[in-house]
């Protein structure tokens, strides 16, 4: 999730050289497309204090895509907030797919709760209110889990984006994908370590490690796209 900082715009989910290009493809491509329900739980969140931790609707639409390509229908979540990746997910999966979701701050997500309700999707959500290493293990204690999951997406703790990533590695079907956001952080990535501002050097170390590891990994193909903050989607070879 998006590093907090005060007096936040659409521009700051956006890595793009002007605020004006950013709004550009949002107004273009990415607004006109957007469902109905998904507006309401962006607009509810704006008025939130740690808003800027959202989604970025054009990641969001990214996602979407990606779920369609490979007809995802058993997916996790990590990192939830107020819920937008996770409507968008349950939106578009079918209506037998099932999402589990684990987020240690339920009080956000029933911020977006009443949204999903009308959109009648909550039946496919199984919201875990639990730091998610325990409930990975937990799905990996069942032999049943391994390999059977189509698609992950992951944004929360940078601190333990690896040690999910080993996890999901056991969890996702050859061919499945997940997708972690904020791996350009900011673009901190580029900054030197004197020029980055301290509520986001801790972070951008463990991402600068993150991204490198992913990149060696032969288990997965990578790419890095420039959406909101960064999200890498990883696609499992093997």
């Amino acid at each position: 999730m998006d590093y907090e900082k005060k007096g936040s715009t659409s521009f700051s989910k956006g890595l793009l050289q002007s605020e004006e290009l950013y709004e550009y493809v949002l107004e273009t491509c990415v607004y006109p497309r957007e469902p109905e329900p998904l507006k309401e739980l962006r607009d509810i969140t704006a008025t939130h204090p740690r808003a800027v931790m959202a989604t970025a609707p054009d990641a969001g639409q990214h996602i979407a895509m990606l779920l369609k390509l490979i007809n995802a229908k058993r997916t996790i979540e990590v990192g939830v907030f107020t819920g937008y990746s996770l409507l968008l997910t349950a939106l578009t999966i079918p209506e037998d797919g099932k999402i589990i979701a684990v987020d240690m701050n339920r009080e956000a997500y029933e911020i977006g709760l009443p949204v999903i309700r009308r959109a009648g999707v909550e039946n496919k959500i199984d919201f875990i209110e639990s730091e998610a290493l325990p409930v990975l293990d937990d799905l990996l204690a069942n032999p049943g889990n391994e390999n059977s999951f189509d698609f992950a997406f992951i944004d929360a703790d940078k601190i333990n984006y690896w040690k999910y990533h080993e996890r999901l590695m056991k969890l996702l079907k050859v061919g499945g994908i997940v997708v972690y956001d904020n791996t350009l952080w900011g673009g901190s990535v580029v900054m030197s370590e004197e020029c980055t501002p301290e509520v986001m050097k801790e972070s951008r170390q463990r991402t600068l490690e993150f991204n490198k590891l992913l990149a060696a990994d032969p288990r997965v193909e990578i790419s890095l796209a420039p959406l909101g903050d960064g999200i890498t989607i990883c696609r499992r070879m093997h």
